[in-house]
């Protein structure tokens, strides 16, 4: 990797990277290349719509479509180097840090996309919330290690001192990304989501080593990426030495200047009718039925507020459970985590009710996580199964426990706006 300025052992180590990138007169429209992360394509008609929008959409290499992982996996390797060949997709002639800007009806996003030295989480630099699943990881790992390309970086979280620092304090990473969004950038597009995005490449060594110094004192929190932190950590290892395995892919916000928002995540119970849920719950929580989506989630954020809540629907109507029973709690609930962790909804709702009062395992066949409100409503009604739809966490809360070295059960917040994948990449093989 080019390094640039100096840094802390104990802080975010950032450097520049060629990135690749859409060559825009050969393809019909960035927009149309681009897709959500991996993970939030979670439906096929949502995978058809990607690959029909564009023949050469991002989504044939995130997530290739074959016979078996293998084959898919070398059919990513084989069309990335295709396009590479035909010149849909090039490599910048300079190493940089880039500049990434997120807009849509007042959300305004910035931050710096630059290849991160790895760590693990005892080192405290970059710091985990959740858990993951490792058969997703397995996934990541495999495609990856064919490709030996980062498709999609991660976001991360971290927080200056104040608002006003690196516009009227010290400078940085915050005022180096506010001096650049003034010039041309490289791209601009809009999403079919509605947001417009932006991307800029800082190239000039003495401002990649202003934003090194300024991050080298701080710690991050993967805001989304569990999985992809993991894949990075898993191929690092079996990479040992210098070398570009020991960096991932990575988007970084500063929060205090950027505020994120925290979506929950729901479950859909595929195997779970409603009416058997709401049974199994009959004295261990307050029931009360609403007609309407809306009067539902507005019933959840006010019972969330006083104690563990959750909104079941999948029936045509929506059922608010809370207020819980203390004795039911105390027994099913581990005592061996911070209390922030105990009376979190995830945690009771994977420990109390999918675990002792639902008995339904953890695993893909019996539960999806669907990111969207309305979509997990529809796949429980068509399914006939139960849609657990949440309130989300407190991104303060978050950082807390992840500070205290404690994850949360997977799944547990959505971050967002999440970066648009196939806007850049980086190539392991360039590094």
């Amino acid at each position: 990797m080019t390094s640039s300025g100096r840094h802390a052992d104990n802080g975010l180590r950032l450097f520049p990277f060629r990135g690749v990138r859409y060559v825009p007169e050969r393809v019909g429209s960035l927009a149309a290349v681009t897709s959500p992360p991996y993970d939030v394509v979670v439906r096929p008609d949502g995978l058809l719509h990607l690959e029909s929008a564009d023949p050469h959409n991002i989504v044939r290499l995130i997530l290739p479509q074959a016979g078996t992982p293998a084959a898919r996996n070398e059919k990513a390797a084989t069309t990335l180097a295709d396009w590479l060949r035909d010149g849909i997709l090039a490599a910048d002639p300079e190493a940089a840090l880039y500049v990434y800007e997120q807009s849509r009806d007042g959300v305004l996003q910035r931050g710096l996309i630059g290849a991160l030295a790895l760590s693990t989480p005892e080192e405290g630099v970059v710091l985990p919330h959740e858990d993951v699943m490792a058969d997703i990881v397995d996934d990541r790992a495999a495609l990856m290690r064919t490709t030996a390309v980062n498709f999609e970086p991660l976001l991360l979280t971290y927080r200056s001192d104040n608002a006003a620092e690196g516009t009227a304090g010290r400078g940085g990473a915050t005022a180096l990304i506010e001096r650049t969004i003034t010039g041309p950038p490289l791209l601009a597009t809009v999403t079919e989501d509605g947001f417009s995005h932006r991307l800029w490449a800082v190239t000039d060594p003495a401002e990649i080593a202003e934003a090194q110094d300024d991050l080298a004192d701080r710690q991050a929190l993967i805001a989304d990426g569990h999985h992809r932190w993991a894949t990075y950590l898993r191929l690092r290892g079996e990479h040992p030495g210098p070398g570009p395995w020991g960096y991932g892919l990575v988007l970084l916000i500063d929060t205090v200047r950027y505020p994120l928002q925290v979506r929950a995540i729901h479950r859909v119970l595929r195997r779970l009718p409603v009416g058997e849920a709401l049974t199994a719950l009959d004295g261990a929580f307050r029931i009360r039925t609403l007609d309407t989506l809306p009067q539902g989630l507005e019933a959840l954020a006010d019972a969330a507020a006083a104690g563990n809540a959750f909104l079941l629907a999948g029936d045509g109507r929506f059922h608010l459970v809370d207020r819980p029973a203390e004795d039911l709690v105390a027994r099913t609930v581990p005592t061996d985590h911070p209390g922030a962790w105990r009376t979190l909804d995830a945690t009771v709702l994977h420990h109390t009710l999918l675990d002792k009062v639902w008995s339904v395992p953890d695993a893909p066949e019996h539960i999806a996580y669907i990111h969207a409100t309305d979509a997990a409503v529809e796949q429980a009604e068509r399914l006939g199964g139960t849609a657990v739809l949440m309130h989300p966490v407190r991104e303060e809360v978050v950082r807390e426990l992840a500070r205290a070295g404690v994850t949360m059960p997977r799944k547990s917040t959505s971050f967002g706006p999440k970066p648009a994948t196939g806007l850049v990449l980086r190539s392991l093989a360039l590094d």
